[in-house]
């Protein structure tokens, strides 16, 4: 199976859904988020310590402490989230340039896996923290959004299909 995402980039966009719906209530500690999202708690702050560095959280220290967003959670993206935690999402290593595939630039493969790179990455940074809460709440149903389309490839130019 391929999976594009790790468990701890998975737990880091549930904190960060979670800290998303709690905007408004100040900051939240990393031991709630940890219980909240059935995390450990060191887990938890490593995530969080990523997502600090990243710039997508601010914390703040004290008895009233904790870490909230950053900034509006319509202005933070999945793909902002992912790269934070786990780096670029790269579906093969040819992608990286000539450094990673000297066949590089005749390869048919590349070329393909390029354009779907492209449109994962267009998927991914089109999505934000506020379309993954209905009416503030996380888990609902998330409203439909430019990226909630299906993801087309619109290069399919010598692919065979079924």
């Amino acid at each position: 199976m391929l999976s594009l995402l790790r468990q701890n980039t998975d737990y880091a966009l549930r904190v960060m859904v979670h800290l998303a719906h709690s905007q408004t209530n100040g900051c939240i500690s990393a031991r709630t988020l940890a219980k909240e999202q059935k995390i450990s708690y060191q887990f938890a702050c490593k995530i969080l310590q990523q997502l600090h560095e990243a710039e997508l959280v601010d914390s703040t220290m004290g008895p009233k402490g904790g870490y909230r967003l950053s900034r509006q959670a319509k202005e933070i993206s999945m793909r902002q989230v992912i790269e934070a935690v786990q780096g670029p999402v790269d579906l093969n290593r040819c992608l990286k340039g000539l450094a990673t595939c000297p066949r590089q630039p005749t390869c048919p493969v590349t070329e393909k896996l390029s354009v779907l790179q492209g449109q994962i990455e267009n998927y991914l940074a089109g999505i934000t923290l506020d379309q993954l809460t209905v009416n503030g709440q996380p888990g609902r149903e998330i409203e439909k959004a430019e990226s909630d389309k299906p993801l087309e490839l619109t290069d399919t130019k010598g692919i065979e299909h079924d």
